[in-house]
């Protein structure tokens, strides 16, 4: 039986994709989570892990791909289908680049999506209609290395890290995460470590050129 976590924030559009599921899987067992934080609960609490994680790109709460960043570090084998509204080539593209096993957008038919539910399921990756593969071809392996070290940050490593990335002082970061400034700075040793930078600036600056956020900030731009 397979076994699936439903990962968006809006209770609708929840409930559609479990019909989706259901429509090819009628015995799966599914979950739901309305946010990260709670996906990573979710999935901490299961025995048995989750055949496939659908996340909504926009969580509220995360910036750009934060939220999948979160996910990944933190469950790196957890085969992830993501569906969004945000899906033109460059997010896409950024999207693949983390890993993740398929890419659907919002505004699909049922049976394209439960097209992709199946094609992941089966152990390939599912692309959109009309997406250029050859795009890929192109990719950046200095980044593939940088992710590979992102992924293995804990997931308080990487509220540190965004919240480095926002220009925030230690002490923001202390009260935010309500530890001590002694905590914070152990996390960003850790980070430093991790990452093979020598300072708090040149993480920003290398972790930077992953390009979490520009993509979705144009997009954004395009619709104001």
């Amino acid at each position: 039986m397979h076994k699936f976590l439903i990962i968006d924030d809006h209770p609708l559009f929840r409930e559609a994709i479990q019909l989706v599921i259901q429509s090819v899987y009628p015995k799966a067992e599914m979950h739901e989570a309305a946010s990260v934080d709670a996906a990573i609960e979710v999935i901490s609490g299961q025995r048995r892990g989750y055949d496939l994680a659908l996340l909504d790109l926009s969580m509220p709460g995360t910036k750009g791909f934060d939220g999948l960043l979160m996910i990944r570090s933190r469950f790196p084998r957890l085969p992830i289908l993501m569906i969004s509204g945000l899906d033109d080539q460059g997010v896409v593209r950024e999207a693949l680049s983390y890993g993740i096993s398929g890419f659907a957008s919002k505004s699909a038919k049922k049976a394209e999506l439960a097209q992709a539910v199946q094609k992941v399921i089966g152990g390939s990756v599912y692309l959109p209609d009309g997406y250029e593969s050859g795009a890929t071809s192109s990719g950046r392996p200095e980044n593939l290395e940088l992710i590979a070290r992102l992924s293995s940050l804990t997931s308080q490593q990487m509220r540190v890290l965004k919240m480095l990335r926002q220009g925030k002082f230690n002490k923001e970061i202390a009260h935010e995460l309500d530890v001590g400034e002694t905590t914070v700075k152990a996390h960003i040793s850790g980070i430093l470590r991790k990452l093979n930078v020598l300072s708090r600036t040149q993480a920003v600056i290398e972790t930077s050129k992953i390009n979490f956020n520009q993509i979705l900030d144009e997009d954004a731009g395009h619709q104001h």
